[in-house]
């Protein structure tokens, strides 16, 4: 499901086939805890936190926190601006890695048709990443562009089942040339992968790296608190470049794919 890498093929001989490595399947869990004040009409402050656990629920992934303000500008249409801090923690070290920030926008129309509701929601977010890092596999700030369709129904007293698909594009890729000969990365006879034969042309990549499942249901407890379930399911597919801090070797250039469950539980309050 991959839209292209931008530049791929060049002056150069073009990598034409990726290793390609499947992953075994995981499971996690994600509980999150919300709280959303209504400033004025149409207008909400909504501050989310949120646990994540992954390796089959064998380790915590990451503790992110989120604050958000969003406008309705009319029953159909909804805009918001968020921000989100996310501090992802590595089991195999037994520590924090540095935080990554997060900024993101959505706009959201809405199409009701009887009891059912259809929304379609596009969100931009760049998430900026701290500390060290090599700058030749990755850009410091990545964008991503996420398209959401979301059903949901509301003929019942308490209960609002939904489900939805989305699809998540990276948007700024690295993206490398480098002579291939089928097996290895070449420059002249005999030389094998990364040594030299290659060079990063900026990041210009996008393709889609997500497709994204749901099925789940909010209950309303009363007119401020409201519990959530639901059951995710993501296949991945992330191009990953791994080169010398110096840019002069290209180690591997892989494409990774695998699935990921996920249980849902949340809470949220409304004021």
């Amino acid at each position: 499901m991959i839209i292209g890498l931008m530049g791929l093929m060049g002056l150069m001989s073009a990598v034409r086939a990726q290793t390609d490595v499947t992953l075994d399947p995981e499971v996690g869990g994600r509980l999150s805890l919300s709280f959303d004040k209504k400033l004025a009409k149409g207008l909400h402050l909504t501050l989310r936190e949120q646990v994540w656990m992954d390796n089959n629920f064998a380790s915590f992934d990451r503790f992110q926190s989120q604050l958000s303000l969003s406008y309705k500008i009319s029953p159909e249409l909804k805009v918001s601006l968020g921000y989100a801090m996310i501090n992802s923690y590595s089991s195999s070290d037994s520590a924090f890695k540095s935080p990554r920030h997060r900024l993101m926008a959505d706009v959201a129309y809405t199409y009701r048709f009887g009891d059912w509701s259809l929304s379609l929601r596009e969100r931009v977010q760049g998430t900026y990443r701290s500390g060290q890092m090599n700058e030749y596999q990755a850009p410091r700030m990545a964008w991503m562009l996420k398209s959401r369709l979301k059903l949901t129904y509301k003929g019942f007293r308490r209960w609002e089942p939904y489900g939805y698909v989305e699809m998540r594009n990276t948007m700024n890729a690295p993206v490398i040339k480098a002579n291939w000969d089928g097996t290895y990365y070449v420059t002249d006879a005999g030389s094998r992968t990364g040594e030299a034969g290659w060079f990063l042309d900026g990041f210009s990549g996008w393709y889609v790296n997500r497709w994204r499942g749901a099925l789940g249901v909010e209950y309303r407890l009363n007119k401020e608190n409201r519990l959530e379930v639901a059951l995710l399911a993501d296949w991945l597919t992330d191009k990953e470049v791994d080169a010398n801090a110096e840019g002069t070797k290209l180690k591997s250039y892989e494409r990774v794919s695998g699935f990921k469950g996920w249980l849902v539980i949340g809470y949220s309050y409304s004021f």
